[in-house]
């Protein structure tokens, strides 16, 4: 890096989320690994390899606070000149071992230039699904045309239809409508027709044909996924998984209503985006199967509103104030040529319904999947996200809400958060008599002790040590959580201040503190990664937010605890149950009957792809759901304060009761001292 500097710039590098200043001068390629972003250079950066590609995104982007334009980086010249004339790269793209920044700067690290890729779970789990698809395949005989008759080819197969398979009143697509003659004659009159509902041809098909697939969608705020499944036979054939590019314009839902409200081309292009990551991802989960993406011919669609919103090209903006009104909260069927989803030509999209301003169609595909509505115990399901949606009941009564987390369990707002990927610090483990901590990295199988580093570290992972990069949402929970357990900071979040006298892994800057969970030596970027007092200020204001939504729901209900408790999502998946409620992020309950079910929205979007019935039933989950409304609740405010306090200022949790520490803020002047602390945070945020 250039020394004797004193000209920064910003730089933000999604879909990782990191953000910090470099001197102005320094190589683009060195900026990115000085934040902690590793890019693919294959020729060690001699412009000849052309791994190391990133995309200017240019405009305004408050959420970040910078200004970013392709003339913030040293023009084309030399070898990058030769390279892009000789490669045909999409437009906008730059090497970043040949610029120079010299202007702030968004930029988009594509998933291939990346050297250590995100990792998004959000496999399919096994689930027991009554196949019976919206789109389905028959054969038919149709009558050939004579002299005598003076019916039409279409007329023809709707006779067929209905002699052959009871399908009446059927109509055609107009697309597939062009292929009926041609099919005829090439399949001497016996075609294969692909139907919907039982109402609409899609597709015929000359002779006897096999194949007709169909795509489950969750569009999630940071990720999006789909899953590729056999119509027939419910198989799930493929899943691919991508960061949702609409980070880039902001992290949480509100920045990227934000930004619409501040660009009028904001909707569309955002819509582009995702369009743009639907058909990526169709593509590659269908040359996984070694399918056609012709042949996908049905598509469930699930996403939070605002998602769902920019999905359909709809603006987001009435959601981002009271009274949170949708567009439309009803299923809808609709084309996937209309949306500019590159499948079939005719093939279908069902998305689910909606229930509320900010509580969407994913919703209702985790109570699909999990089906509380079913259950005689009192079921707690939180899908942990930036948005986290949170569902509290049984067969009597089904409550949901939403509760804005922020990104900080994803890794932003962290001083070295980062998402999921190798080398990220996922678990975290303190002794509470020596201070010192040990931890996981994803990608690696053992714990590693920096007090008594050896071979681990040293394990070789595609050439190069394995080093510590940041910490991921779990990390940072467990280690807040740990750092409470072993007395580092208070139930108020404050680190104590005989810290320094304990362990040096404890420093300060004036009053703040600061913890030393990995040593420079062992992380990538040769600089200690610490948790601070503001990152821990920013998890208790994310988990007490979701904890004062539940709190919301349990009043409501009129209820005091719950019986389980469901964690949903991808990141719900590696929330460790323990340290989550030491944390505060749920209510007490036995730990046994605490789980994680991974992609419970995923897994409803492919139990309503496969079942057309389970698409009704949505609609009845949906229609039935009670919507608690926590942005104007009058005591919303009151249980946020009360949350903020670790676990919680004045709930119990008995199932805690051997690991909590012997303390508790809520009682006398200190309790009051805390609340009032705890108000004083809660108004700032």
């Amino acid at each position: 890096m250039p020394e004797n500097r004193t000209d920064f710039v910003t730089i933000a590098l999604m879909p990782s989320g990191r953000r910090g200043a470099v001197p102005k001068g320094t190589n683009l390629l060195e900026a990115a690994r000085h934040l902690g972003v590793e890019l693919e250079s294959i020729c060690a950066g001699r412009q000849t390899c052309g791994k190391c590609q990133v995309i200017v995104e240019e405009g305004h982007f408050p959420k970040h606070g910078l200004t970013s334009a392709a003339s913030h980086l040293t023009p084309v010249d030399g070898r990058e000149a030769k390279y892009l004339a000789e490669h045909a790269l999409p437009h906008g793209r730059r090497l970043a071992c040949a610029c120079e920044v010299v202007g702030d700067l968004l930029l988009v690290v594509p998933e291939e230039s990346q050297a250590r890729k995100q990792i998004i779970a959000k496999v399919a789990t096994d689930r027991v699904i009554d196949v019976q698809p919206a789109v389905r395949q028959v054969y038919v005989e149709v009558e050939a045309a004579t002299l005598e008759s003076h019916g039409s080819d279409w007329g023809r197969l709707q006779r067929a239809l209905a002699e052959q398979w009871q399908i009446k009143d059927a109509t055609i697509d107009p697309l597939a409508l062009l292929d009926l003659q041609p099919a005829l004659a090439k399949g001497k009159h016996a075609l294969t027709v692909t139907l919907w509902q039982d109402r609409e041809v899609l597709r015929v098909q000359p002779g006897y044909s096999e194949g007709a697939f169909g795509l489950a969608v969750d569009v999630g705020s940071t990720t999006v996924v789909v899953h590729l499944c056999d119509l027939r036979t419910g198989k799930v054939l493929a899943t691919e998984s991508a960061m949702n590019p609409q980070v880039r314009y902001g992290e949480d839902l509100m920045s990227r209503v934000s930004y619409v409200m501040m660009h009028p081309d904001g909707v569309e292009r955002m819509h582009r985006a995702i369009i743009s990551t639907l058909n990526d991802l169709s593509r590659r989960a269908a040359q996984a199967a070694a399918i056609s993406t012709a042949d996908i011919m049905d598509v469930v669609l699930v996403g939070n509103p605002v998602m769902h919103h920019l999905l359909l090209g709809l603006s987001p903006v009435e959601l981002g104030g009271a009274p949170f009104a949708l567009a439309v909260h009803q299923s809808l069927d609709l084309k996937a040529r209309d949306l500019g989803l590159k499948l079939n030509p005719c093939a279908r999209v069902h998305v689910l319904p909606c229930i509320a301003g900010h509580v969407g169609a994913d919703n209702v595909a985790v109570q699909l999947a999990e089906a509380p509505h079913a259950q005689d115990e009192l079921m707690l399901v939180v899908d942990v996200g930036t948005n986290a949606e949170i569902v509290l009941g049984n067969r009597e009564q089904v409550l949901c809400c939403s509760s804005p987390t922020g990104p900080a369990f994803e890794g932003a707002q962290i001083t070295h958060g980062q998402r999921a990927a190798p080398g990220a610090i996922e678990r975290v483990r303190i002794d509470p008599v020596t201070w010192e901590p040990r931890f996981k990295l994803i990608g690696m199988d053992d714990w590693i002790e920096p007090a008594s580093l050896s071979s681990p570290l040293r394990r070789e992972t595609k050439g190069e040590d394995l080093r510590a990069t940041g910490i991921c949402g779990s990390g940072i929970i467990e280690a807040v959580a740990e750092l409470y357990l072993a007395g580092i900071i208070d139930r108020d979040g404050r680190f104590a201040e005989n810290g320094p006298e304990r362990s040096a892994r404890v420093r300060f800057n004036g009053r703040t503190g600061e913890y030393v969970l990995a040593d420079a030596e062992y992380t990538s970027s040769g600089k200690p990664i610490v948790v601070t007092q503001a990152d821990v200020r920013a998890i208790q204001l994310a988990k007490a937010a979701l904890y004062a939504g539940v709190k919301l729901l349990m009043q409501a209900r009129g209820v005091e605890k719950v019986d389980r408790i469901v964690l949903a999502g991808a990141f719900g998946s590696y929330i460790d149950p323990k340290h989550a409620m030491v944390l505060g992020l749920i209510p007490d309950c036995e730990l046994e009957k605490v789980t994680a079910v991974g992609n419970a929205a995923g897994d409803g979007a492919r139990i309503a792809l496969l079942n057309r019935a389970a698409r009704l039933e949505a609609a009845r989950i949906a229609e039935n759901a009670i919507h608690v409304q926590t942005a104007v609740a009058a005591n919303f405010q009151a249980e946020f304060v009360a949350a903020i306090a670790i676990p919680h200022a004045t709930d119990p949790f008995p199932h805690l009761a051997d690991i909590l520490p012997q303390t508790f803020a809520g009682d006398g002047k200190a309790g009051r001292r805390s609340q009032r602390r705890h108000a004083r945070l809660a108004q700032a945020a």
